[in-house]
């Protein structure tokens, strides 16, 4: 597994783009249900402090404590809390959740072999009946290793729990070298079902 905490303490951190991906600022105007939302894999926080000055209680998970520390400091006076937490064992008491987003975590999780079964399993206990989750994850066009498909997506998110699932074609971007890279990606929409 990729010790994340040593990754922040070298500046290896390409999804650090100091914003939020776009593909999910563009659900901000629309897609977020509140008020409490979920960052799961929130690194310094920066799509948890949009959120909170949008006036959500947001909550950011990662499992690297340099990254929350850089998050606690960057949302002085927001609506936002940071725990360090391995998203394969989540202890979050303030669940359910009205809109979970993962940007960038299962793609992590299934890439270095992390417990992708224990992660999902857990995501319907951190939400109710008409929650949000949008999970961001760049795709295996993108070669070098990465491995999630559109199929596998669908795999993970099975009705009855999860209904209303749209897959869109979207691309993420990373700084690598001083320089913004685009990559495919896949963009994950789905509802927890009212049952």
């Amino acid at each position: 597994m990729t010790d994340y905490d040593e990754r922040y303490r070298t500046g290896n951190t390409p999804w650090e783009i100091g914003r939020p991906q776009p593909a999910l600022t563009a659900l901000l105007e629309h897609g977020v249900r509140g008020p409490k939302v979920l960052d799961l894999g929130c690194g310094t926080g920066d799509l948890a402090c949009t959120l909170a000055r949008r006036g959500y209680h947001v909550t950011g998970i990662d499992i690297a404590p340099l990254a929350i520390e850089k998050a606690r400091a960057k949302a002085a006076g927001l609506t936002a809390t940071f725990e360090v937490q391995d998203a394969t064992a989540l202890n979050l008491p303030h669940a359910p959740f009205d809109t979970i987003f993962d940007s960038g975590l299962l793609h992590n999780l299934h890439r270095d072999g992390g417990n992708v079964d224990a992660y999902l399993a857990q995501l319907p206990a951190l939400t109710e009946a008409g929650t949000m989750l949008y999970v961001l994850a760049i795709s295996a066009a993108a070669g070098e290793g990465w491995t999630i498909t559109r199929e596998y997506l669908q795999t993970c998110f099975p009705e009855p729990v999860w209904t209303d699932l749209k897959i869109k074609d979207v691309e993420a971007i990373a700084d690598v070298d001083d320089q913004q890279v685009r990559l495919p990606a896949l963009l994950l929409r789905a509802a927890r079902a009212y049952t």
